[in-house]
């Protein structure tokens, strides 16, 4: 199996082994996340986190550009209004809010796939997935502040990954960093040549792809509440998960099959 269907400006497919590919596919918009482009992904997103054919979430892009972030002719053509573009800025900065939380809710892991330039929005999105990795080419920036406009909502994202110093030099600066020091500064997973990372990330969910739905969903969903709470909360919390989760078909299947040496056969259950 392997489901096609273009969308225009998004492209996505879906293989045997229940691999969702979303890609962003308007490279000579520089993949900007236009209204257009972010209620295209979100839908994507949603039909997929209800799918149960679908175990893994690729996000990529076609072209030099993984995306610029905001389109900003879009968001200069809304200052002609009364309003001066008050409520179309308003719009538009809950509907990407809207779509990183999308993923970060989404009860399938998501990993981004850069191959090339992911600045402002663009790299909160890649911010905002469980994984990242990027090919050796890729460059990342947060450069809002060299236009007067300070990467506030993307500045979400990137310091629930990369500590405060971090954070505020790409901020601050607006410089492109590299997807070394990307990596370095755990921003992304791992850098790749530009050649292997497709096979690269592609291994990484079918391995992903082969665990109880039941146990990702969990597991992450458990993750991403965990982390803002006290440590006595959080281990509070993580054992009422964990007892939970001993009591579900898959992690009884999953201890069997271990203890008899044997694959396990998930029900996602």
């Amino acid at each position: 199996m392997n489901l096609k269907k273009n969308n225009d400006i998004i492209k996505t497919s879906l293989d045997s082994n229940g691999i969702l590919r979303i890609c962003l596919n308007n490279p000579n918009n520089h993949n900007a996340l236009s209204i257009e482009m972010m209620n295209k992904v979100h839908a994507e997103l949603n039909e997929a986190s209800e799918d149960k054919n679908i175990r893994v979430i690729i996000i990529s892009a076609e072209g030099p550009t993984f995306s610029a972030g905001h389109d900003l002719k879009e968001l200069k053509a809304s200052r002609k209004n009364p309003d001066k573009g008050k409520n179309s800025y308003k719009e538009i900065m809950e509907k990407c809010s809207e779509l990183m939380q999308t993923i970060v809710n989404n009860p399938k892991p998501v990993i981004a796939e850069v191959a090339g330039v992911a600045t402002a929005a663009g790299c909160q999105l890649v911010a905002s997935c469980d994984l990242a990795y990027a090919a050796k080419s890729a460059r990342f920036a947060t450069p809002g502040v060299n236009i007067g406009l300070f990467c506030s909502t993307p500045m979400v994202a990137l310091s629930r990954n990369i500590s405060n110093k971090h954070s505020m030099e790409m901020l601050l600066t607006g410089e492109l960093i590299s997807s070394v020091k990307a990596a370095k500064i755990g921003l992304i997973n791992e850098v790749m040549d530009d050649d292997s990372l497709h096979k690269h990330i592609t291994e990484i969910a079918l391995k992903i792809s082969k665990k109880s739905a039941m146990t990702l969903k969990t597991g992450k969903e458990a993750f991403y509440k965990q982390i803002d709470m006290t440590l006595p909360e959080a281990y509070d919390f993580a054992s009422r998960v964990m007892v939970d989760n001993m009591l579900k078909l898959d992690a009884n299947e999953g201890i069997d099959a271990f203890i008899e040496k044997r694959k396990p056969n998930w029900q996602d259950k």
